[in-house]
């Protein structure tokens, strides 16, 4: 059986994917891939993940720069979410967000509110194009 035959693929072939800076443990982001951008992510070493807005891969990092090196996939106990341990390249320190936050998780429940916790560490319109 092939490796990917494990997982537990939505009715959309799709598996949600969390990604965790190895060295801090931050988690930076979440998103979804289905079996070919797993299958390029453990051959490329890189993080390749399917946008369902645009209905195709997108390598992360493609436009920013902010590529995410991996070096370690894991499934949870129900092999149906993919952890992957990445590094976040392309700024110090890494920007893993499209707003130009390091994690894309910069809001705090307070007093009933959200609120914006964490720097934006580049203008996002200086980032894409």
């Amino acid at each position: 059986m092939n490796w990917l035959d494990n997982i537990k693929w939505d009715d959309k072939g799709l598996v949600p994917v969390i990604a965790q800076e190895k060295d801090s443990g931050d988690v930076l982001m979440f998103a979804w891939m289905n079996r070919e951008a797993l299958e390029k992510t453990a051959a490329l070493k890189r993080a390749v993940y399917f946008s369902r807005s645009r209905n195709k891969l997108w390598l992360k990092g493609e436009e920013s720069g902010h590529v995410q090196t991996v070096h370690e996939i894991r499934i949870d106990c129900d092999n149906d979410v993919v952890l992957l341990t990445v590094t976040q390249e392309g700024h110090t320190p890494g920007i893993a967000c499209h707003t130009g936050r390091h994690s894309c998780f910069f809001s705090v429940l307070k007093d009933g509110q959200w609120q914006s916790v964490d720097p934006v560490l580049k203008n996002p319109d200086t980032i894409y194009k």
